[in-house]
């Protein structure tokens, strides 16, 4: 209730049988606006029909109309708070609908793989997918970092034409088994370097993928895969680091000239010796045109080769073609 129709309330309690032209003298105000005021009054209920007068009204005890006023303004206000907080719900449903979208759409950023077997499985199907490059820090000790199948992971990707980088400890060199198999890692192609101490696992696909462990101090957390820019670059850079410094395993000349080629590098050198061109030894094998030429570059660094023609006949004299 504002200040005017309070007015005209006070004066119709203290002038009962006023009309409205007395009540306007009263308050000071023209009789339109008393009559709009008079209006106001009986939508708020303390302007009634009088009981013996049906044509006459009355204004009602303040104990009884202001007080049933403001408890219909109470509920008026618990009504409001009710849909107050009904929006805050809302909101809160919509503010955490937002966040999963948000979620969502940068999930493709960073993947986490709870669980060694899902991380393992899953670092699997990264390997199938590399293109280019595998550099990997491999702080574990031998019995664990080195596989024990002849077939290994490694020497798939090799095969494939992908430059392997790998770090390993230094204590590795007290292991024969651990020995051969970097030996026929760098035979293959592969570097292979070893250094005293190692932070924690790291796996660098493609200069684009890093995988880190969930937690350095339990293997068997799983891991974390990355792929925002920001952090593979802070892969790249510890790699780096401690790729400089680590210690050459074999010499680029202890390399064997005389391992058997790889399967890919023997379809490769047989496709060339035909004619085929990178292109078409790519599309023939499955590979991307950067394996392909990649391999052949390997195969002519192998035989010492600044041609395709003395590639050629290198391999014929060995026999490979």
């Amino acid at each position: 209730m504002d200040e005017a129709t309070f007015a005209v309330y006070h004066a119709l309690l203290s002038h009962p049988d006023s009309t409205p032209e007395q009540i306007a003298a009263l308050v000071d105000r023209s009789t339109s606006d008393v009559q709009e005021l008079m209006t106001k009054l009986r939508n708020l209920e303390l302007l009634v029909p009088t009981w013996t007068n049906p044509e006459g009204e009355h204004a009602v005890h303040p104990r009884v109309g202001l007080t049933g006023l403001a408890e219909r303004r109470r509920t008026e206000l618990n009504q409001a708070l009710g849909e107050l907080k009904e929006a805050e719900a809302s909101a809160e449903v919509i503010a955490e609908q937002y966040n999963e979208l948000l979620t969502s759409r940068t999930s493709g950023d960073v993947e986490v793989l709870k669980g060694r077997a899902n991380a393992s499985r899953r670092i699997e199907e990264l390997a199938l997918k590399a293109k280019d490059t595998f550099w990997g820090l491999v702080p574990a000790h031998f019995d664990e970092s080195i596989p024990q199948s002849l077939k290994s992971p490694d020497f798939e990707l090799l095969e494939r034409g992908i430059k392997l980088r790998t770090l390993y400890l230094q204590s590795m060199t007290s292991s024969r088994p651990a020995l051969e198999y970097a030996s026929t890692m760098h035979r293959l192609g592969g570097e292979v370097r070893v250094t005293p101490t190692l932070p924690m696992r790291l796996l660098i696909f493609d200069q684009e993928i890093a995988v880190m462990p969930m937690d350095p101090e339990s293997p068997t957390a799983g891991a974390v895969i990355h792929r925002t820019p920001a952090v593979v670059s802070v892969a790249l850079a510890l790699f780096d680091a401690y790729w400089s410094r680590a210690t050459e395993m074999f010499d680029a000349d202890d390399r064997d000239d005389e391992t058997p080629l790889t399967p890919h590098e023997a379809e490769v050198l047989r496709l060339l010796a035909g004619g085929a061109k990178d292109e078409q030894v790519a599309r023939l094998l499955g590979i991307s045109l950067r394996t392909a030429r990649r391999i052949t570059a390997n195969l002519s660094e192998r035989l010492d080769a600044a041609s395709r023609f003395e590639l050629g006949v290198a391999a014929a004299k060995r026999g490979w073609v």
